[in-house]
């Protein structure tokens, strides 16, 4: 199953490793048939701090990493962000494989 990518402006860096990321969208009224703009706040994991307030992000749906923080930041401004290590042997890991350590 492909992943949501969403793509949305950083209102808030202040937190270690965190970024608040506001995503708005245009949805048509059902009735008056104008498009009116819904937005949303996702908490993004940014592991090496480098977002700063106002930069245009990409960020990728993934595994829970805490109460409410279950996105990553993947671009910022256009450029790819290095993910982070211990993530990428999660994410090649199947149901039912052993894992050594």
């Amino acid at each position: 199953m492909p992943k949501r990518v969403l793509t949305g402006r950083v209102t808030s860096d202040k937190q270690d490793k965190t970024v608040t990321v506001l995503v708005s969208r245009r949805v048509m009224h059902p009735l008056y048939k104008k498009f009116i703009r819904r937005s949303k706040k996702y908490a993004a994991h940014d592991d090496t701090n480098q977002c700063r307030e106002g930069d245009l992000v990409s960020i990728e749906e993934c595994r829970p990493i805490s109460k409410r923080k279950s996105w990553l930041v993947v671009q910022r401004n256009g450029e790819t962000v290095a993910r982070p290590a211990a993530y990428e042997l999660l994410e090649n890991i199947e149901l039912g494989d052993e894992v050594t350590a």
